[in-house]
């Protein structure tokens, strides 16, 4: 299996801060928020990885990550020329996935477990895995509602949740996911959703789910940016 970490997008909700560099080259406490994203991949058994980033800031990508060889992975790049949402930054590594399942995990996700029986249970698996964790704030996410250990719907940034299951920004798809994403209209946000595509898996019955345990949050707010440092802090103690 490949994985792929989507780092494109404006970071526009932690302006001034990225006005000076990508939000994912800020500080997590002591390292840049893309190590976190390598790291967690890595610790899943995920070594070939795909970095997805808009085309202002590759050249600092690489000239920090390089090779990835000083991370124990292997790294390979795709500039974005426009940001058009999550499933359209995922099909710029169509090529580069082939026939192969893939991992993705976004950029500003923060995770203290890793996925690696997730994973091996998966290579037994066709279609694609999300993973849930309840949350105070389901509003910002996409929304999972779960009757008798099923997804009966997935709704992205829903105004009244059925639940407070937030779908996490770390996905597991099989090769099928880039023709998928090629049928994908933009929404009203004029973006391709990930969500759409979770919904694709879901019509055909082959949409499986985990329940995330550990820390978790995205890095995209100040709060939550905050938050992710205060943690990042008390582990390294």
């Amino acid at each position: 299996m490949k994985g792929v970490i989507l780092a494109g997008g404006m970071g526009t909700r932690l302006v001034p801060l990225t006005l000076i560099t990508n939000k994912h080259l800020l500080p997590v406490y002591d390292k840049p928020m893309i190590l976190y994203p390598i790291e967690t991949l890595e610790r899943s058994g995920v070594t070939d990885i795909m970095v997805v980033c808009g085309k202002e800031h590759g050249g600092h990508f690489m000239n920090f990550l390089g090779s990835g060889r000083e991370y124990g992975v292997k790294l390979s790049y795709a500039l974005q020329n426009d940001s058009g949402g999550i499933a359209a930054a995922l099909g710029l590594a169509e090529d580069f996935i082939g026939n192969e399942k893939v991992a993705v995990i976004l950029g500003d996700n923060i995770f203290e477990n890793n996925f690696l029986e997730d994973i091996r249970k998966f290579e037994t698996l066709n279609g694609a895995m999300v993973f849930l964790k309840s949350v105070a704030d389901p509003k910002r996410f996409g929304v999972a509602e779960i009757k008798n250990g099923k997804i009966m719907n997935v709704i992205e940034k829903p105004k009244e949740p059925k639940s407070d299951l937030a779908i996490v920004g770390f996905y597991l798809y099989d090769s099928d996911v880039f023709s998928k994403i090629k049928t994908l209209k933009p929404s009203l946000r004029n973006e391709l959703e990930i969500t759409d595509v979770q919904n694709f898996y879901l019509e055909e019955g082959n949409l499986h789910y985990g329940i995330l345990n550990g820390f978790w949050s995205d890095a995209g707010t100040f709060e939550s940016l905050y938050k992710s440092a205060t943690w990042a802090s008390g582990r390294t103690k």
